[in-house]
């Protein structure tokens, strides 16, 4: 016997009711259950555990039909337009590995802090995902769930997001030592490769921008080199759902990313020392084949091994130029518009290392003050 409102009556007599307590990652309702002589009594005990779940901050039912996947969905669609390719990739790969399989079935409405709170700690603990691609996946959540309170005017609860600590890692740099050490090898049998990699060594370029970068953006008589593209590999959906990657050629991930960079003499040099520079060419080639940035890491990594050096990425050489800079008394200012930053506070926190030889050096300034 049942007199609505979700309160029945039992065979054993008693009267029970049922309220929504919350929702699970997987969006399944969690329900309570309240029980009294009569149908009295459980109404009464239901409507307080219903005031006490909104104290709390759970949230109650909704009446939408779509679950929150939905505007997932409809977050991505719309933002497309405004996005680069690789960002929208990049993205929905975070849609439909994380955040659909574990919210997507939720009621908008029924999402909580705390059940983004259980969702982050789901991706650090069982996923075991690094707290920066946690920190990732979070971003674009909480990006949808502004999108979607925009559909809930003044029924969307505020939702906390609380993103992990990503612990400091001390980029590999390399010593000067190490440094003269592989420029030497890179000079004594150099071809098209090789100079790639000095060129990135010594003007601080990004692994995709050296891959898709061509000679007639290098200019031997301003002694410049123009940044103007970048090269990926992305991941492509057939038309028959198997997924791929292809190679793509794009603009730069930002517009500070565009830039001319001055080379050194000798840099300029180098470029004169290589004779395929026929225009349209890659740098990396002195063909119209280009070398992805998969194969200029597998180079990187041979080369390095023979020389010695441990724990050396292409990033790597990106930072050593950076801290080289900086020990010789580069300008930030410049520094951070030659790496293509947007700001300066990229530049100094991300890609400066002072050496303990330079810390010894300002040290020593003390001196002069008696301390």
């Amino acid at each position: 016997m049942s007199k609505g409102e979700n309160i029945f009556k039992r065979k054993d007599g008693r009267w029970e009711a049922r309220y929504i307590k919350g929702y699970e990652l997987s969006g399944k309702i969690k329900y309570g259950f309240c029980y009294g002589k009569t149908y009295k009594e459980a109404k009464e005990k239901v409507i307080k555990c219903k005031a006490t779940v909104m104290d709390g901050k759970a949230l109650p039912q909704t009446a939408s039909r779509h679950r929150f996947g939905f505007y997932c969905d409809d977050w991505l669609r719309i933002s497309k337009n405004k996005l680069k390719e690789s960002t929208v990739i990049k993205y929905s790969t975070i849609l439909e590995r994380h955040i659909k399989p574990k919210l997507g079935g939720c009621y908008p409405l029924g999402i909580t802090s705390g059940l983004i709170e259980a969702f982050a700690e789901e991706l650090m603990e069982q996923d075991k995902l690094a707290p920066k691609s946690v920190k990732d996946i979070l971003m674009v959540l909480h990006s949808i769930l502004k999108y979607t309170a925009k559909q809930f005017p003044g029924t969307f609860p505020m939702i906390e997001v609380t993103y992990p600590r990503e612990p400091k890692k001390e980029m590999r740099v390399l010593s000067k030592d190490e440094q003269r050490c592989f420029v030497e090898y890179l000079l004594a049998d150099m071809d098209e490769c090789k100079f790639g990699i000095l060129l990135a060594l010594f003007t601080g370029i990004r692994i995709g921008e050296l891959c898709a970068l061509r000679w007639e953006h290098v200019s031997l008589i301003d002694k410049t080199i123009k940044i103007t593209s970048t090269m990926q590999r992305l991941k492509d959906i057939s038309a028959n759902g198997e997924a791929k990657t292809r190679i793509v050629i794009n603009t730069p991930k930002s517009d500070s990313s565009i830039r001319t960079i001055p080379m050194t003499d000798f840099t300029a040099q180098l470029c004169c020392a290589i004779t395929s520079r026929r225009s349209g060419a890659f740098v990396l080639t002195g063909t119209t084949y280009y070398m992805e940035p998969r194969a200029l890491q597998y180079r990187l990594k041979k080369y390095t091994k023979e020389c010695g050096l441990n724990g050396v990425h292409f990033h790597t050489l990106r930072h050593t130029f950076a801290t080289r800079c900086v020990e010789v008394g580069f300008e930030i200012k410049s520094l951070s518009e030659i790496l293509g930053h947007s700001s300066t506070t990229i530049t100094l926190e991300r890609y400066v290392h002072a050496s303990l030889e330079l810390k010894r050096s300002n040290m020593t300034k003390l001196s002069a003050v008696g301390i």
